[in-house]
């Protein structure tokens, strides 16, 4: 499965686009506090539209409650990272893997990073920018872990207006 981590997210437009990323992708949410917003505010529920009902998340009070809860292949996004999301192979599909993000403002605290080195990653791009929108980071690197397992459990077509929708009158 695929886990989408959020360590101490501050901007609820965010999270409430990460919130209809994984619902769209049957990926599992974890949020570690402090939040930066409350969960129930108007701007999140409007980014997450209403799929926030069908989302699978949990909520902790900490990292070390986050940790001790949650096994698998940890990912940490950064951008200190020096290998490219690209670079790690996903194709396990029984494998439990874990995306994590930082917070907007300083993203994901040094002494973690420090602790597994060898998973610190980057989105490559210029040095024009510091780093991309944290929502838009998310939805690229779960749909790469995903184009590696071909897609799986996602629909090909789209479901409401039929397959053959282009050909139609």
């Amino acid at each position: 499965m695929i886990h989408v981590v959020l360590y101490e997210p501050e901007i609820p437009g965010n999270t409430g686009n990460i919130m209809r990323t994984c619902v769209a992708t049957g990926s599992k949410l974890h949020l570690i506090e402090p939040l930066g917003f409350s969960l129930d505010e108007a701007h999140l529920k409007r980014s997450a539209v209403n799929y926030i009902d069908k989302l699978d998340y949990e909520v902790y009070p900490n990292w070390e409650a986050f940790k001790e809860k949650n096994q698998g292949t940890y990912y940490y996004f950064t951008r200190y990272g020096h290998k490219p999301h690209t670079s790690f192979d996903y194709h396990n599909q029984d494998e439990e893997i874990y995306l994590i993000f930082g917070k907007e403002s300083t993203g994901i605290p040094k002494e973690i990073l420090k602790q597994d080195l060898e998973h610190c990653m980057r989105i490559p791009m210029t040095a024009n920018v510091r780093a991309l929108n944290l929502s838009n980071c998310c939805a690229i690197v779960v749909y790469e872990v995903l184009r590696q397992q071909n897609y799986r459990n996602l629909l090909r077509e789209e479901p409401h207006k039929g397959n053959d929708y282009l050909e139609r009158d």
